[in-house]
């Protein structure tokens, strides 16, 4: 684990100011943005760094998190980059909440009402006038009052504006093939929406139920050494197959329908948590 930067310290005295005394933990250090976990007698909080060409994304995100209600963020810069710091999220992600499923020791009911909540919870946020840009496995958060919370915003935007002068794509597994498209042939900035969000949805959920990314990769010829523009030149022309992976037939078969939707035919983020909540065994 790497050291707090010290050029940063003023995020840390906002930190210390909610929780008291810290203890501080990184979760994640990659591509120049830092997720530091800061614990203390008040309360946790999650603390972000943005550092070189991640600077901007962070300082966007924190913008998202001022503007949506349930979420506080207190932010600011330091030489070289930009921070910010939002109480902590408790709670297990939609990927842990399918680990006993995964391993075969039960765990579909919860499982189900994880699925559930998470597209009411995207169908919510897309009400409200957003586009999420980057749904994963571990950006839903479960509460222990069945409220799901969503995470990660760097590439969210409302409806309308678009705060990018460049758009590249985020989790290439989980990205729609229109929208691979239209990284690659342009024009930018690529504008992410809510039809490609539930597209991510279904295949996070697919994801989460068999352990591995929709997409038949090994049939394709295609492996982790292949260079992420191949994969989404792939994904753009559909020549992925989807896995035939099955262990749960009756929730893979309404993602599978989504997955293989045109853009058009996709069902709305609520209409999905309606198809998933009907699924009988």
């Amino acid at each position: 684990m790497g050291e707090f930067l010290a050029e940063a310290r003023e995020a840390l005295r906002a930190a210390e100011a909610f929780c008291g005394p810290l203890e501080l933990e990184e979760i994640s250090n990659r591509r120049g943005s830092a997720v530091w976990k800061a614990g203390g007698p008040r309360g946790s909080v999650s603390i972000k760094l943005g550092t070189g060409e991640a600077a901007e994304v962070t300082a966007r995100e924190a913008s998202v998190l001022d503007q949506l209600p349930g979420y506080t963020v207190t932010a600011g810069r330091f030489d070289g980059g930009t921070w910010y710091v939002t109480p902590w999220l408790t709670g297990p992600s939609t990927w842990d909440v399918f680990r006993s499923l995964r391993k075969g020791d039960g765990g579909k009911d919860e499982a189900l009402a994880a699925s559930v909540g998470l597209c009411r919870a995207v169908a919510d946020f897309h009400t409200d006038g957003w586009v999420h840009g980057d749904l994963q496995p571990a950006h839903g958060i479960h509460g222990e009052d069945g409220t799901v919370r969503l995470l990660d915003f760097a590439w969210t935007r409302r409806i309308g504006s678009t705060p990018w002068t460049a758009f590249d794509g985020t989790m290439i597994h989980l990205t729609a093939p229109e929208l691979a498209a239209r990284i690659i042939n342009g024009p930018q900035p690529v504008e992410t929406t809510q039809t490609a969000d539930v597209h991510a949805l279904a295949g996070t959920l697919w994801t989460c139920v068999t352990g591995k990314w929709p997409l038949d990769y090994d049939t394709a010829g295609l492996d982790k050494g292949t260079p992420v523009e191949e994969f989404r030149r792939a994904i753009a022309r559909r020549a992925v197959p989807l896995s035939t992976a099955m262990p749960w037939p009756a929730l893979q078969a309404r993602l599978r329908h989504v997955l293989l939707a045109a853009p058009d035919e996709r069902p709305t983020a609520a209409k999905l948590a309606n198809l998933v909540e009907a699924v009988d065994g």
